[in-house]
């Protein structure tokens, strides 16, 4: 199959001034790249797109519906949530995604928001700068304990490509591994319940995709069976964490710390409760785990590869 035209809807999501983008010119000749599309703008933007790559624009049934042309949808990223994927096969809509281009930045981003919550740097930082190192009366300051790595317990919610070499790398660290059954259908015996693992765990990382079922699957009644000084990390999707569950409980001590790169709303507006705290035991990054330029650019190379498969008639990363 021979396509010709396809869209970016939001090319600029890529911050693409430092990448290399000959390769979706070599695979499709005609290219729409907008640097984004509002909700009221995709209909007439994929009108006669053939191809469309998007990021977190999102594509439901109305909008689908009247891309009459359209062939193929490229994720962007490795979640789809923001596609309607049954409408799109309704449609005979394909749709791939990308996977794997971003595991290195998003593993060494989980483990500097875990470091840097137990090893409090940003509170020491702080009083370096407040002066209070140099009103020391020793070499060392030591206002808050420190904790090593070595023997905590971690327990990973999503055993894919992601959650493995978040262990591989934990394991080096000399870190315990618990693995979270993937549904009450999972039998497998190295895999625990949810609420069986939880209560065990110092440190608890999700890298499982977003779905109807697991949202807000960290919620008050999760958080509660958590040890008081354990740590939630999340790189994955915002809306698996009960925000508000747990910014009371990082209030009221019940749980040591998060580290999150992902909340239910992004961007989020400027009152947004999880920022207004300033909590010293909650470090917030602005969705940034998977965006080193080595991993942008892989994600690029996956996109142009998918639409070469497709084109070929090979299925490669499709997901309906």
């Amino acid at each position: 199959m021979q396509l010709r035209k396809a869209v970016f809807l939001d090319f600029a999501s890529l911050h693409p001034a430092d990448l290399d983008i000959s390769p979706l010119h070599k695979v499709m000749p005609d290219w729409q790249l907008c640097d984004n599309t509002r909700g009221d703008e995709v209909a007439a933007v994929l009108a006669d797109a053939e191809v469309a790559v998007v990021n977190k624009v999102v594509l439901n049934a109305d909008n689908l519906s009247s891309a009459k042309k359209l062939k193929l949808i490229c994720a962007a990223a490795t979640g789809v949530n923001n596609i309607d994927l049954r409408a799109a096969k309704k449609l005979n809509i394909a749709v791939c995604n990308a996977r794997g281009y971003a595991t290195a930045s998003v593993v060494q981003h989980v483990f500097a928001l875990l470091l840097s919550l137990t090893t409090r740097l940003a509170e020491y930082q702080q009083d370096v700068y407040n002066g209070d190192w140099s009103r020391s009366e020793f070499f060392s300051l030591l206002n808050y304990p420190v904790r090593e790595l070595r023997g905590l317990s971690l327990g990973i919610v999503g055993y894919g490509e992601l959650g493995r070499a978040v262990a591989s790398v934990a394991q080096a660290f000399g870190m315990k591994i618990l693995i979270a059954k993937r549904d009450a259908d999972d039998t497998r015996a190295d895999r625990l319940d949810l609420h069986t693992l939880l209560p065990q765990v110092d440190v608890l990382s999700l890298h499982c995709p977003l779905t109807a079922d697991n949202r807000g699957l960290i919620g008050a009644r999760e958080i509660a069976l958590m040890k008081n000084d354990a740590v939630l990390i999340n790189t994955a999707r915002g809306a698996l964490v009960d925000e508000a569950a747990l910014l009371e409980a990082l209030q009221q001590g019940r749980i040591g710390g998060a580290g999150l790169d992902v909340i239910e709303r992004e961007p989020p507006p400027s009152d947004y409760p999880l920022l207004q705290q300033r909590l010293p035991n909650l470090i917030v990054t602005p969705h940034t785990a998977w965006s080193s330029r080595d991993a942008r650019q892989r994600v690029v190379h996956e996109i142009a590869l998918n639409i070469d498969a497709f084109m070929r008639g090979q299925a490669r990363n499709q997901v309906n």
